[in-house]
């Protein structure tokens, strides 16, 4: 998919296209700034590596769309499969979009958001979901101009490391 918008001043196309082998330290350098962008640098534990192995194996564990400008990665949407026992149907779940700042205000993010929703619904899912940090208000602006809802209601648990450890000992 190409995309070009009509914003004051020159900007260049931009292209959308899956992850293929061979992507795996541009996605993994922009995953890196999206943590810088959250604050979250230190929390980044994983590798480049382990991304090929999750993104290209036989049975891949979650698939990425990157987004090219200017001869370059600019931005990505990482994303899985999940399911909602509601709907008995498959859902997408977003796990992250990112653009580079500098590329912000372009278009790239709806295009990129637009495309993963296309993907839902070509798949049958019954839902796109994802997270927003409370924070992030240029963010949940953006999610709520394109139709999403963000839920006020449900809070997102999470056990890692130790406590997941911890957690399946119980057993």
């Amino acid at each position: 998919m190409r995309g070009t918008m009509q914003p004051v001043g020159p900007l260049p196309s931009f292209s959308i296209r899956p992850a293929t082998p061979g992507d795996e330290n541009g996605l993994f350098e922009l995953i890196q700034a999206l943590a810088e962008y959250e604050k979250l640098s230190h929390a980044v534990t994983g590798s480049a590596e382990q991304l090929a192995r999750d993104l290209f194996e036989p049975r891949p564990r979650v698939e990425a769309m990157l987004v090219e400008a200017d001869e370059r990665v600019v931005a990505f949407a990482l994303y899985f499969h999940n399911y909602s026992t509601f709907l008995t149907k498959v859902g997408l779940y977003l796990e992250d979009i990112f653009v580079l700042p500098e590329y912000r205000g372009r278009g790239i993010g709806k295009a990129l958001l637009s495309r993963v929703a296309k993907l839902a619904c070509d798949r049958g899912c019954g839902r796109l979901e994802w997270s927003v940090l409370d924070w992030n208000v240029s963010a949940i602006g953006f999610y709520q101009s394109l139709g999403a809802n963000v839920l006020p209601d449900w809070r997102i648990c999470r056990v890692v490391g130790d406590q997941m450890r911890a957690l399946a000992e119980r057993v």
